[in-house]
């Protein structure tokens, strides 16, 4: 491991209770900053209510940490929109914002858009899939960002149980993210869960990053953050647990393809040859192909935006 890694380890790697809430909330009056939180939703009715419900109860109620939550819903069959709704989540469809560019499917798609609706100085990223969830992930992650200026990014990292084994989860984290970021961008090699979607930035340095409109975006987002503000400007908390839905190995195989086309573009920024993945699948007649695409769009920095833009000025 590179010494400016061991360094940024011992200096950029906190705990959730190495800032008290009160200690957080005292840091955001006196700088008067406000927070959105964000939770990206595609077919999550069985967990996006109570992770809303956890974040009102707790950081809006109690003590006012979250000025908004802002569900974005992707395109969700069932009754995702109406249960985020029901617990108080401003809840917007990705279809309804910046209608003039045409929405395609794609976390990093609604992740790029919310930064339209929604108006706060620190913007929290939370997954809508989370099981047992705790609050502890909004503050842990947003923690930092109000209570040291030179903090631009901050990313959770956790235990990922899989099956009842602890450990055993994140499993596109350690057979494609991790590698290619020890190989190639070895200063980003001390982030625990690189791709976790569990996040929190200033809007100022967001606004300026291109979006990979699938999952690629999370990691095209570490290493640009990299690239435009340094190692010292990004940190990671431990918020404990995090456990969630999971996904089948040929998802993971397409997650990965992504992400992994994500990292090509940026080492080279060069033609992708073939922007597809082939899967196999057994059927009546033997194992049968099916070809999917890899995401190969990317939305501009958001500051680019016209919309954005006016609605700065306004």
């Amino acid at each position: 491991m590179l010494e400016e890694v061991e360094r940024w380890l011992a200096t950029r790697s906190w705990s959730v209770t190495d800032r008290p809430l009160h200690r957080v909330m005292a840091a955001k009056r006196s700088s008067g900053q406000t927070v959105s939180v964000v939770l990206p939703a595609l077919n999550e009715e069985e967990t996006v209510g109570d992770i809303v419900a956890i974040i009102r109860h707790d950081l809006m109620q109690q003590v006012p940490l979250v000025d908004e939550i802002v569900v974005v819903d992707s395109g969700s069959t069932d009754r995702t929109a109406a249960v985020a709704a029901a617990a108080g989540a401003r809840v917007v469809h990705r279809d309804a914002i910046l209608p003039r560019i045409p929405a395609v499917p794609g976390k990093g798609e609604v992740l790029w858009r919310s930064l339209l609706v929604t108006s706060g100085d620190v913007v929290c990223f939370i997954d809508a899939d989370l099981r047992d969830f705790s609050s502890d992930f909004v503050t842990g992650i947003v923690g930092p960002l109000l209570t040291d200026p030179d903090v631009d990014l901050v990313k959770a990292m956790y235990d990922r149980p899989l099956g009842g084994a602890a450990g055993q989860g994140g499993r596109v984290t350690e057979l494609m993210a991790r590698p290619l970021l020890n190989m190639h961008w070895p200063q980003l090699a001390g982030f625990v869960q690189p791709l976790g979607g569990e996040y929190a930035a200033r809007r100022s340095l967001l606004e300026q990053l291109p979006f990979p409109v699938g999952y690629g975006v999370e990691l095209g987002m570490l290493v640009d953050a990299l690239h435009l503000v340094g190692l010292d400007a990004l940190a990671q908390v431990d918020v404990g647990v995090r456990k969630h839905r999971h996904q089948d190995g040929q998802a993971l195989g397409r997650m990965s393809a992504a992400i992994y086309r994500t990292a090509q573009l940026r080492l080279a920024r060069g033609h992708l040859i073939r922007p597809s993945l082939t899967q196999f699948e057994r059927g009546e007649d033997g194992f049968e192909p099916r070809t999917y695409s890899v995401d190969t769009e990317e939305r501009p920095p958001m500051a680019e935006i016209a919309e954005y833009a006016e609605r700065k000025v306004a």
